[in-house]
């Protein structure tokens, strides 16, 4: 149209031009029937128009990871293990066909007999079945039925023929209130074996404190409080040949401290007054062997009052059997014998045949005890004989 110059009344001006429609359907369909017609110059291998049109079309299908899935597949299998394990948890255990036999033996024992030292920590053998003079140091293991012949003292004196004066206190502890006498403030310390044995060694102080706290206490001191001053007054320790301290579970249940790291003599722990105990003896009375006994086994108490594990109850810093062992501890580091009541002599499997509540002693319960002091005594007697008759 260049060059031309169309006036407003020119008709071809205005004109639309012709448009020719393409119908693709049918161009489409006409391609297809002519490359299915015979004439096709197509080989016979090759794909089908249609199909590659298809394939063209079609969405890439290879095979994608998705990371959702995954995940969700993982944290499902990771539950379903949980819930498992939760189902599966232990094996039952027929306590009635493990204990058919009996209820077998502990392998530990924490038994550390050991002889007196001379300076040189040289052993020195006594003969402790000729006529022995022993202390007894305790609370109701040795407290208890005093004056009858079921006595655990009485009994132990039956065992060896030894004389043994009875100076337990019952209701007392191991573990002072006080590292000092006050009788006003504490007067149940005066009734520790560390103040006991200064008492024994007359130490006129000592005296003078347990005096004064049986006045604090008036009807409310131990009765045989007055028989036992009267006892380690008289005493002449040269004449005495082994002392033996034993304390029941008591201060365990009563939450009382079980040692000091910082001062192994701190009388107002468990483990300290062993301590401190053996200690003052072996530099006072180098003489006199010493024999710690530990405490039975005892039941700790839920909230309902029913016997429970002592292995599994806190009263104070651990369990009691810490406190066993740990008394233990004091006596391999003094050198001195311990004799293992907690695991050897019975233990949490038998106990309640020795026992006559969670804590005391019955008269079996005794006798037992009064069997492993007898052996612990007469230790070195009995092999040293049979040495004898071997040579």
């Amino acid at each position: 149209m260049k060059g031309r110059n169309l006036s407003p009344g020119n008709s071809q001006q205005h004109k639309i031009p012709d448009l020719d429609i393409i119908d693709l359907e049918k161009e489409n369909r006409s391609a297809s029937q002519a490359s299915d017609s015979p004439s096709d110059p197509q080989s016979a291998d090759s794909p089908p128009a249609s199909e590659e049109k298809d394939s063209a079309k079609a969405p890439n299908r290879r095979f994608r990871i998705n990371v959702h899935m995954v995940l969700l597949a993982v944290a499902v299998l990771f539950v379903v293990g949980i819930v498992y394990k939760v189902k599966n948890f232990g094996v039952y255990v027929d306590l009635d066909e493990i204990f058919a036999d009996g209820p077998g033996e502990y392998d530990d024992s924490y038994d550390t007999i050991l002889p007196l030292l001379d300076a040189s920590n040289n052993p020195v053998y006594k003969d402790y079945s000729q006529g022995s003079t022993i202390l007894a140091f305790g609370n109701a293991p040795f407290a208890d039925d005093r004056g009858s012949e079921d006595n655990l003292v009485n009994i132990m004196q039956q065992e060896t023929g030894a004389t043994i004066y009875n100076c337990s206190i019952s209701g007392s502890h191991l573990a002072a209130q006080l590292k000092k006498p006050d009788p006003e403030k504490a007067p149940w310390d005066v009734f520790n074996p560390y103040w006991l044995c200064n008492i024994a060694a007359k130490n006129e102080a000592a005296g003078e404190d347990y005096q004064q706290a049986l006045k604090v206490l008036g009807s409310a001191a131990p009765p045989e409080a007055r028989e036992v001053y009267d006892i380690l007054q008289s005493i002449d320790f040269n004449t005495v040949d082994a002392i033996v301290l034993m304390y029941d579970a008591s201060d365990y249940l009563d939450g009382l401290p079980m040692f000091n790291p910082e001062d192994a003599t701190d009388i107002t722990t468990f483990t300290g007054t062993t301590e401190a105990v053996i200690e003052y003896m072996q530099f006072f009375f180098p003489n006199v062997r010493i024999i710690v006994l530990s405490p039975t086994y005892a039941f700790a108490l839920d909230d309902d009052g029913k016997y429970i594990s002592s292995d599994m109850k806190r009263y104070g810093q651990d369990v009691l059997s810490t406190y066993a062992i740990l008394q233990y501890a004091s006596c391999v580091s003094r050198s001195v014998t311990f004799i293992d009541n907690i695991y050897n002599t019975f233990n949490e499997d038998n106990a309640k045949k020795y026992l006559s509540d969670h804590l005391h002693l019955n008269v079996k319960g005794r006798k037992k005890v009064a069997e492993r002091f007898a052996y612990a005594l007469n230790y070195y007697n009995q092999n040293r004989s049979a040495e004898g008759e071997k040579d």
